[in-house]
């Protein structure tokens, strides 16, 4: 999945960029905070772990 899919999807269930680092950026939706590798490309297997984890926070 492209990195630009995952952020888009993350910015519509209500998540921002919080901040960026050498390697990964954080995503936070106020209270619950993801982190997302800066790659162009993540394995699927990555990028639905991080939605499976946002929609656990969501509960």
């Amino acid at each position: 999945m492209k990195k630009t899919e995952l952020t888009k999807r993350l910015s519509r269930m209500g998540w921002y960029l919080t901040r960026e680092g050498g390697n990964h950026e954080v995503w936070t939706d106020g209270v619950n905070s993801v982190y997302v590798p800066r790659h162009a490309e993540l394995k699927e297997f990555t990028a639905l772990g991080i939605l499976k984890q946002v929609e656990k926070y969501k509960k």
